[in-house]
């Protein structure tokens, strides 16, 4: 079966995953029957897709008629030979017990036609023993979404031991015809990738607390303010249930030995019904305060103890091939949004350290939780899950220049002959130039140029992209490609400038739009010429431009597809500052200079507040408070105080 080939998806379940699931499959243009047990538990569902539509169009996400025509696609069924018959893919999110998952594909059998593939949404489950209880062992693959589908990027595409290449090959091309991108589980393993490794951390975090090595304060500031994650591990199990997660851990338990004893604090808790945030009360109590998290609690300890847990789990999934730890990474940063993935940051903190850490904890405790894996040795002695960099090739680019002045990094688009048009290479060679900047301490701020006096980059070389040797990419990879390589550079840590000399057009003005702030010369020309070839803005200038310069001017600079002088744009906000020519490389530096002896903490976590704020105002919010907690701590602060009181220059340490 090929993609083309569906037209009808059937998704069994109609609760908070099932009709998520639903809802997605009918906005990307699929027929979708949604069944469920019970009449009253099917129309729920449906409400809530409509409901769910309604929001969308409210906040013009989508437009009415979109809305409209997705619920019309959405037929809620109690029956389910109805509800299967004429199904070409089957997705299964029943409540995650085996016996009723295995139940359901008992009788799912009868009624589908031959030609049905069935995918479980199982979140830890085996695909293999689910798949054994049909006659199309072949056939079946689990599709692990994250809740909330609408919402959430990621797919884990999982193998059993008995499916077909052919079809996690269609499973994935279905996950990204559905907006989503699919991560391969290349061996059914319990717990896939994301809850591989966050299952265990929150189970390390109760012993933490269990044992009295630790607070659920201080566990929890760990986790969020002295690692980076979202969430404190604590708090993350109260958002999800903690039942959820205990049940993982028996599973995982059960199948794969006493590594992943479930710690008694959590058993108690599921014992109380104090679940989390949905009963009330779990670690914290919702009904009196709710999370409540220090900012400066965390111990060194505590940081070595819950990295190395990690790390250990992410050496078990590479080292039994379950999947590579660049697609650990992407997965966790999806599907759990990781600022960085837990291989990388493996990396960061140093593998030797953690595998000491573990080696230690084993030989005091001899629990087996703690017993190092092998392939973390391994990667250990290669220097880590990515290896030894070699710094000096690092920065050897073929389509753009890094130098380096003091604590600026300067990235120059060096394709003056092309007019500094930005290619496949050039996408490659920034994406690489950005990560390398990234993780380097002493770079604090980024200057972006582009070569000679004629552009700063006159768009997309669509030529020299669709031109002979390599295959080209498709449309839709293109647009992935270049909205991943910009998304880099958008939420980098240090601030980034970019100054215009020349054209500043098409994907060139798009990846002006991720810099921090712009500066231009009088000569300069901006303008999104895409909709005179019949196309859009394809890497990211329909989302970023609003936000820059409000809807109304936005549409005006598109649907024109006009060129526009820098003091027009400078009115619109789009150029912070407009200069002469003979002064702007001068002034340039001045600013990325000034930036870079900014608070490179406080630059980081507003970067990441703004950026979240954009997609949920909410979320946005909660970052800037947090991190402003956080920054109360910081040694930066201290110093910016006292220069402020003596009337000085600060001088910031990122401390």
């Amino acid at each position: 079966m090929e993609l083309d080939d569906i037209n009808t998806i059937t998704v069994l379940g109609a609760g908070n995953m099932g009709h998520g699931i639903a809802e997605v499959a009918a906005l990307a243009g699929y027929d979708v029957n949604l069944r469920d047990i019970k009449e009253e538990f099917v129309q729920n569902g449906y409400d809530q897709i409509e409901w769910s539509l309604g929001k969308l169009a409210e906040k013009e996400q989508i437009s009415e008629e979109e809305a409209d025509a997705a619920l019309d696609r959405v037929t809620a069924l109690v029956d389910l030979e109805a509800a299967v018959e004429d199904a070409d893919f089957v997705i299964e999110a029943v409540p995650e017990k085996m016996e009723i998952k295995k139940d359901v594909y008992g009788d799912l059998e009868q009624y589908a036609p031959e030609r049905t593939v069935f995918a479980t949404n199982t979140s830890s489950l085996s695909i293999t023993d689910l798949s054994e209880v049909t006659e199309r062992p072949e056939k079946f693959c689990g599709m692990h979404f994250f809740n909330p589908p609408v919402r959430m990027q990621l797919v884990e595409v999982i193998t059993g031991a008995h499916t077909d290449d052919e079809v996690l090959d269609l499973t994935e091309d279905l996950a990204e015809d559905l907006g989503k991108t699919p991560v391969r589980v290349r061996k059914d393993s319990p717990g896939f990738i994301v809850n591989r490794v966050l299952v265990p951390l929150m189970n390390e975090a109760a012993w933490m607390v269990e044992s009295g090595d630790a607070t659920v304060a201080e566990v929890d500031s760990a986790t969020k303010f002295d690692i980076g994650l979202p969430m404190g591990s604590f708090e993350l199990a109260d958002q999800v249930g903690i039942d959820v997660g205990y049940h993982v851990m028996e599973y995982m338990y059960d199948v794969i030995g006493e590594a992943y004893e479930p710690c008694p604090l959590l058993e108690e808790k599921v014992e109380n019904e104090e679940l989390g945030k949905k009963t009330g009360k779990g670690f914290y109590d919702y009904e009196d305060g709710g999370v409540d998290i220090p900012t400066d609690a965390g111990t060194e300890a505590a940081v070595l103890r819950l990295q190395a847990v990690m790390a250990n789990e992410v050496a078990k999934l590479v080292g039994n091939d379950v999947a590579p730890a660049d697609e650990i990474d992407e997965a966790v940063m999806l599907g759990a949004g990781f600022p960085e993935g837990p291989a990388k940051m493996a990396d960061d903190a140093g593998l030797d350290d953690l595998l000491d850490t573990l080696e230690d904890l084993h030989e005091e405790t001899g629990e087996e939780r703690y017993a190092p894996a092998d392939y973390l040795r391994e990667a250990a002695e290669q220097g880590g899950f990515y290896g030894e960099e070699d710094e000096d090739e690092s920065e050897e680019y073929d389509a753009i220049r890094v130098e380096r002045d003091g604590n600026v990094a300067h990235v120059v688009l060096d394709r003056p002959h092309r007019m500094n048009t930005i290619s496949e290479q050039l996408l490659d060679d920034l994406g690489d130039a950005v990560d390398a900047l990234a993780d380097d301490d002493d770079v604090r701020a980024l200057l972006l140029t582009g070569e000679g006096d004629k552009a700063f980059s006159a768009g997309a070389d669509v030529q020299s992209m669709a031109a002979g040797g390599a295959d080209p990419l498709s449309a839709v990879e293109l647009s992935r490609k270049g909205q991943q390589t910009f998304g880099k550079l958008e939420s980098c840590p240090m601030p980034v400038v970019a100054a215009v000399d020349g054209y500043c057009l098409g994907g060139g003005m798009e990846l002006s739009m991720c810099a921090d702030m712009r500066i231009a010369t009088e000569r300069s020309e901006f303008g999104q010429p895409e909709h005179d070839l019949g196309l859009l803005p394809g890497w990211g200038g329909t989302q970023r431009l609003q936000h820059i310069v409000g809807e109304g001017r936005a549409k005006e600079i598109i649907f024109t597809a006009e060129r526009f002088d820098p003091e027009t744009m400078a009115d619109y906000g789009f150029v912070n500052e407009v200069v002469e020519t003979d002064e702007f490389e001068d002034r340039a530096w001045e600013l990325a200079r000034d930036l870079a002896a900014g608070p490179p903490i406080a630059q980081e976590y507003t970067k990441r507040a703004m950026l979240k704020g954009w997609e949920d105002t909410e979320a946005g919010l909660e970052i800037e408070a947090q991190a402003f907690g956080h920054l109360m701590a910081t040694d930066d602060l201290m110093e910016g105080i006292t220069a402020f009181m003596g009337d000085g220059d600060p001088d910031f340490e990122g401390k």
